[in-house]
């Protein structure tokens, strides 16, 4: 295996040895000095020849650079023109604002990303105004929240239940959000550490189709991406029913002045809220972050972030129906008064890009994580305990560095360019003290079920050619190989998953090929066959107790879209898809356990509508149906327990001149099974949300209301096998209430 990938390294580099003339450009906001990225590059002819990158750059390369006319269209900037032979290297190019309009997106083979347009419009007109926000730009992705805000997201998509992150890879600035074997599960992933007001943009695609994603890349990945420099200082508060409270800052510490080479600014929020349960969730989360981005010379970009977050709270969790229908609580009661937790997670990161003389372009990334965890939680109260309860505590401490590089060139031969990209990663989890315990009072330890130490590397290296052979055709071919390895140091003697105390290691590796293929229809309608095997990846725990054994199952999934603006004002976009999964062992973070489940197959079929009748108006909507079943079990017991079957979301948002803005959103998840053989159902729901600003060039007041029309409604549901105290064991749905009618004004000053 080792062999094959350095004969194509090989190959690799002897194809980037052609020699191309090249020029790198660089476009940024008139105003701000921000960098644009995802400014689209054209000849005069409407060919399109490349974007610009996170950086604002773009890099011209070609056997020859001819007096040629081009222009750069930008969603939200006025479109500007040059001749190439009249610029030199590393011409900056300052963009006027203007209006963002749904007529400027263009339809291209040559864009392998069918998302690409949907999220830069998504993101400028809907914007991310909360943490929860930062996750739901993704369209046909739901989450839900069973602990009021502190843990990670409950996260459904294409049919999956990830849980907190298990099939679904989560980045931000290239550094992970998701943890491996982590003490609640696989692939957690917490996002609140990134301030919403920061990002940028957000670049996500469904499916394990791209081969830079790996490790937890099977229903998708979202990619966030924090603004380089703040077009303006902002101070905001906010404050709302339930004790809600909100105070932001973020100033930039550079002069405008020198902002087209060289930015700095900081940014810091404080949330506090009781929330809307019986028991009041005392949350507090504090968040810093700042960021440095540089042109160190003139062929390189050095950029600096660092960021640190503090959350506590607690939390009325998971309630069973039972205990509401006899009237033992209410709908926002809690059994367990002691649920809640505490976690932090401080970050650094650093990345270089550089622009070699012969057209590559060299990218190196390092990066860190200290991160702590502490959860108690209660799901099944007096089953196993009668007396004291079932109260659990989670905890873990882990130290997580990483490196990301990789190396791109384009070339033409002939008519034919290709972009070749070869990419290497490694990331290495320490976690210490990793532990589940049964407890009383949140700190007292009862009998302790799990405890350890975790050391979790991960390499992997991809080699990826990318083929326009014309403005209508665009083939993209990948490989990548992953290697895993795994070492458990347990220090309990009765853990029953294990022989005894000492240190168990295992390892796995994959290969995974890519595929895709685009074609331009006419002028406005590009159709798309996409095609990959990707892998799930298992908890440490479980794979050394397997021996490494078939613990990195495969995963294949398949998609046949279309993205088409039949007219200037309307853009659609519409996939059939189709994925298989070979097994799972999933180690289950509330027990303790090795669970294990057979191949399950999923079909569905994914919509989304973008319309802006007028420039005031923008229209959205997302429909999303999903199919799924276990392949192994028999008719009527072969259903995916919380796999989401419909979903919808959708809204209207407008922004008038007179400086009121605002947005009506509806998110909309159907009946789905809860257990395998659908004897008990989760129940969908249908909320609405309403915002409402007035906004000048130096403050916005505004209004949010989640929750509109005050509908009882639950957020998260489990098949859940539980004992009520003095009760005997049932089992049944537990579930976490949805946030009630919910008001929360916010005033920003600009300066």
């Amino acid at each position: 295996m080792k062999f094959r990938f350095l004969i194509l390294s090989i190959l690799f580099f002897s194809i980037t040895q052609a020699q191309t003339k090249h020029k790198i450009l660089h476009f940024l906001d008139k105003d701000s000095k921000v960098p644009i990225a995802n400014a689209s590059i054209f000849k005069k002819q409407k060919q399109l020849i490349g974007i610009t990158d996170n950086n604002g750059n773009f890099e011209y390369l070609g056997k020859a650079i001819r007096a040629d006319s081009f222009y750069v269209q930008a969603i939200g900037f006025e479109p500007i023109h040059w001749n190439m032979d009249t610029v030199s290297d590393y011409t900056i190019f300052y963009l006027i604002p203007s209006k963002t309009m749904l007529s400027e997106v263009v339809i291209t083979a040559n864009n392998l990303n069918p998302y690409h347009a949907i999220s830069q419009t998504d993101i400028r007109l809907r914007g991310v105004s909360n943490s929860q926000e930062v996750l739901r730009i993704v369209p046909g992705l739901f989450i839900g929240q069973h602990q009021g805000g502190g843990k990670a997201e409950q996260i459904f998509l294409r049919g999956f239940d990830n849980d907190h992150g298990t099939d679904i890879n989560l980045s931000v600035d290239g550094m992970p959000i998701n943890m491996v074997s982590h003490a609640h599960g696989q692939g957690y992933a917490d996002s609140h550490f990134i301030i919403p007001e920061t990002i940028e943009s957000t670049n996500y695609e469904k499916g394990m189709y791209n081969t830079s994603k790996g490790d937890l890349a099977v229903t998708g990945f979202a990619a966030f991406h924090t603004t380089n420099a703040l077009d303006k200082n902002v101070i905001k508060v906010e404050g709302g029913q339930f004790d809600t409270y909100r105070a932001l800052g973020m100033f930039s510490l550079l002069p405008k002045s020198i902002q087209d080479k060289h930015s700095w600014y900081i940014a810091s929020e404080y949330r506090y809220s009781n929330a809307y349960f019986d028991h009041p969730q005392h949350f507090k989360r504090f968040n810093f972050f700042t960021k440095y981005t540089g042109q160190i010379s003139g062929n390189s970009q050095l950029t600096l972030s660092a960021s640190t977050m503090h959350s506590s709270w607690l939390a009325s969790g998971q309630i069973p129906e039972i205990a509401v229908e006899q009237g033992l609580i209410g709908f926002y009661g809690a059994i367990d008064p002691n649920e809640g937790g505490n976690t932090n997670r401080t970050n650094g990161n650093a990345q270089l890009i550089t622009h070699f003389q012969n057209g590559g372009i060299l990218q190196n990334q390092l990066y860190f994580s200290h991160y702590t965890f502490d959860l108690n939680s209660n799901f099944t109260f007096f089953l196993t305990d009668s007396i004291n309860g079932d109260e659990l505590r989670q905890r873990e401490h882990r130290n997580l560095v990483g490196y990301n590089g990789s190396y791109a060139q384009e070339n033409s031969f002939g008519n034919v360019k290709v972009k070749s990209t070869l990419g290497w990663n490694t990331r290495l989890d320490y976690v210490r003290n990793i532990s589940l315990s049964h407890t009383v009072n949140r700190y007292t330890i009862i009998d302790p079920i799990k405890s350890g130490n975790i050391n979790e590397q991960q390499a992997d290296i991809y080699l990826n050619e990318e083929f326009t052979f014309s403005p209508k055709w665009t083939l993209d071919v990948g490989v990548r190989y992953d290697y895993l390895h795994y070492l458990y140091d347990n220090q309990l003697a009765t853990d029953t998953t294990l022989p005894g105390i000492g240190k168990y290691t295992a390892h796995n590796a994959v290969v995974s090929p890519k595929f895709k293929l685009s074609y331009l229809v006419g002028k406005d309608v590009q159709l798309y066959l996409f095609a990959g095997k990707g892998f799930h990846s298992n908890d440490a725990r479980v794979v050394v107790v397997e021996g490494g054994k078939e613990t990195l199952p495969a995963a294949y999934g398949s998609d046949l879209g279309i993205v088409a603006k039949p007219v200037k004002n309307l853009l659609l976009n519409a996939a059939v898809w189709y994925s298989y999964l070979q097994k799972e062992y999933v180690y289950g973070g509330d027990g303790g356990s090795v669970e294990f489940s057979g191949r399950t197959r999923r079909i569905g079929i994914d919509f989304s509508g973008r319309s802006q009748p007028f420039s005031f108006l923008y229209l959205d909507m997302d429909i999303n149906y999903a199919h799924g079943r276990s392949m192994d079990d028999p008719k009527h017991n072969n259903y995916i327990p919380l796999a989401p079957i419909w979903s919808s979301t959708g809204g209207v948002t407008f922004i008038i001149k007179n400086g009121f803005n605002g947005s009506v959103r509806y998110r909309y998840m159907g009946d789905r099974p809860a257990n395998d053989d659908y004897s008990l159902t989760a129940e969908g729901y249908f909320i609405t949300d309403f915002v409402l600003n007035y906004t000048t060039k130096k403050f916005e007041i505004g209004m949010t209301i989640n929750n509109l029309f005050n509908t009882k409604w639950k957020e998260t549901q489990f098949d859940t096998y539980f004992r009520l105290k003095g009760q005997q064991p049932v089992d049944g749905i537990a579930f976490t209430p949805g946030t009630k009618f919910a008001s929360l004004l916010h005033l920003s000053y600009f300066f």
